[in-house]
């Protein structure tokens, strides 16, 4: 699926780490999955986005509703950020309604320009316009953690010195963030070369530097399976590695991009492993259906719960 048709509209306007929770769940069988009756809530905080199931309900209010029957609660919607004030109260209060909470939007990305790695001054005065943007957006939507996709490469600088620049418009946003008293977390996300050539953050492991060099609560990762499949595979002894840093996961499964199931993914050990892990926290389902209609928004929903089955 093309991530620029998900940013449409939020990217050029314009959410922390998860605890443990010890718990060793066992595998179980396929069979597993028929005992979880439709509408009981997930292992995990499964997380769709509006379109998703639009067979199901006309309206997004609808969409809402029908993803909390099925049992999901949560939801995310990149270009939250560019809907009207009175769309976005009218949603944060579906949402508040149906017991579901806000997973991210998209604060910047900008897939042609070196926002971040330039280090010019009118680059990072959109950005920094942009992270107070969605400050006001997340205490309104009542988010917790914002996408920050930091441009491309700048061919003009040395890789040190892109770094270099990365981090400093890091810390400003953090600061700016942490002097408006919100908790709202920028969660960068890196993403694969091929379908994103020339973007700056490409891996998990380059992500876990960029945060540990930044070394604030606001700044963490989103691991975003798909991309890293793409990108370096390896899932989980990368998501083991850089736990402390990330705070947000998204799933698509490759090729296709779509639910659990349709590609190469274990998505069942993969999600078992983070649930272990005690992650508290919001999984993006940014992805495509596989299949059309009403018919198959309900085997996408079949899938997560194949899938949350461990």
């Amino acid at each position: 699926m093309n991530r620029r048709s998900f940013l449409a509209g939020s990217a050029a306007g314009l959410t922390l780490s998860p605890h443990v929770r010890p718990q060793e769940p066992q595998a179980t069988a396929p069979k597993a999955t028929e005992a979880r009756a439709a509408g009981k809530p997930f292992q995990l905080d499964y997380a769709p986005h509006f379109g998703m199931f639009d067979n199901h309900g006309k309206s997004m209010v609808d969409q809402l509703q029908f993803a909390a029957d099925q049992g999901f609660r949560a939801w995310e919607d990149n270009g939250m950020a560019g809907r009207d004030e009175a769309v976005q109260k009218e949603l944060a209060a579906k949402m508040q309604q149906c017991g579901i909470r806000m997973g991210v939007f998209v604060a910047h990305a900008d897939f042609g320009a070196p926002t971040f790695a330039s280090g010019k001054k009118d680059h990072q005065e959109r950005v920094l316009a942009e992270i107070d943007r969605a400050i006001v957006v997340a205490e309104r939507v009542q988010a917790r953690w914002t996408t920050v996709v930091p441009g491309t490469v700048d061919h003009r600088l040395d890789p040190g010195f892109q770094l270099a620049n990365v981090v400093d418009l890091l810390r400003r946003c953090c600061d700016r963030i942490a002097q408006k008293k919100s908790e709202l977390v920028m969660v960068l996300e890196p993403l694969n070369f091929r379908d994103h050539p020339e973007l700056f953050l490409t891996k998990v492991p380059q992500a876990y530097a960029i945060c540990r060099a930044v070394q604030s609560p606001h700044c963490k990762i989103l691991d975003d399976l798909y991309h890293q499949q793409i990108t370096e595979g390896n899932l989980i002894p990368n998501l083991e590695g850089a736990w402390d840093e990330i705070a947000y996961f998204q799933v698509g499964d490759n090729p296709g991009r779509n639910e659990p199931g349709t590609g190469e993914v274990n998505f069942r050990n993969v999600f078992r492993r983070i649930h272990q892990k005690g992650f508290r926290g919001v999984v993006g389902m940014e992805h495509g259906n596989a299949h059309g209609g009403k018919e198959g928004e309900l085997r996408l929903i079949a899938a997560y719960r194949d899938a949350d089955a461990f």
